[in-house]
């Protein structure tokens, strides 16, 4: 039952570390592999740096609703929006 799962290569939801200036202020954002890999598929598809998009992102919400209480989160589910839309 669980087969596509669990044949999902390691590498692809081990923890990569990287740092970003959103605001000016250099945010450190530990995200599995692959949910860096469809945020710089989005980041391409909208013309902008990886850099560039998380900013442009941060601030819409911020704007929209105030705050991001949990900014890993909000990209990961950013990342299924994207995929959910895909199909």
């Amino acid at each position: 039952m669980c087969e596509l799962y669990a044949s999902t290569a390691p590498h692809r939801y081990e923890v990569d570390r990287r740092s970003i200036r959103i605001q000016g202020v250099v945010t450190s954002l530990a995200l599995e592999n692959e949910i860096w890999s469809v945020l710089e598929i989005i980041a391409k598809q909208e013309q902008l740096s990886l850099a560039e998009f998380i900013s442009t992102l941060y601030q819409e919400v911020i704007e929209r609703h105030g705050e991001i209480n949990n900014l890993a989160s909000m990209l990961r589910v950013t990342c299924l929006t994207y995929t959910n839309l895909l199909n």
